[in-house]
């Protein structure tokens, strides 16, 4: 891989669909990384500690070696990766990258057991994931998987919250079962549109970025479609 496959730009859009090249952007607390792998588009999240250098990484869902090379190129050390949920494309790389960085991992309790690697903690609602100096808060949302979890990171006035596969820009996540759609548009509403201001930042499992005050006013209209 060369140097330039790992350069890292600190011009950060959120959209990755006309460069390859990861984003950086660089908050009071910390700094966020995104980079996106796979023939699905998967996001791959890497947030630092700008005062201890710890680092979080959120989905290692393909291309490993790509993502210990953007890894192992960042200041900073990692201390612990992080699966949004059970879906095999949030997780394809998540054996390599483990053996590579040699760090515990942590999942929702009720996904844990479809993932390829035993994680080391089991997370569930309102737990608190510290990394550093950095607290991230866990938010159970059912629906698109049963044990998908939400992590928010409070920057400042600002949350960033990263969603995996259950919010997005333009509606929720998928579901497949009777009365699933309902379970998650719910969780979404009370746990994150209900408690979080408009601000707040969404960084999903694929695509583009977004925040709580581009997609409030299109709650209705999704309820209303029921998809």
């Amino acid at each position: 891989m060369s140097p330039q496959d790992v350069s890292v730009s600190d011009t950060y859009t959120g959209d990755l669909s006309e460069s390859p090249v990861p984003q950086r952007r660089t908050l009071d607390s910390a700094t966020i990384v995104k980079l996106s792998v796979g023939p699905m588009d998967n996001n791959v999240y890497v947030i630092t500690s700008r005062q201890t250098g710890d680092q979080l990484v959120i989905d290692a869902a393909n291309d490993a070696d790509r993502v210990l090379e953007v890894v192992r190129e960042l200041p900073g050390t990692p201390r612990l990766i992080f699966t949004t949920h059970r879906h095999f494309d949030h997780w394809q790389a998540l054996e390599a990258v483990v053996s590579g960085l040699g760090v515990p991992t942590a999942a929702g309790r009720l996904d844990a057991d479809e993932l390829p690697v035993t994680p080391d903690r089991l997370i569930d609602d309102v737990d608190t994931v510290a990394v550093g100096d950095l607290t991230f808060e866990a938010i159970h949302l059912v629906g698109h998987t049963p044990g998908s979890i939400a992590l928010a990171l409070t920057d400042g006035d600002t949350v960033h919250l990263f969603t995996g596969d259950c919010l997005f820009p333009g509606g929720i996540g998928k579901t497949w079962e009777p009365g699933d759609f309902e379970t998650l548009l719910q969780d979404v509403s009370t746990k994150v549109f209900d408690r979080f201001g408009d601000s707040t930042v969404v960084y999903p499992g694929h695509g583009k970025d977004t925040t709580l005050g581009a997609e409030r006013p299109a709650l209705p209209e999704w309820r209303e479609r029921g998809w």
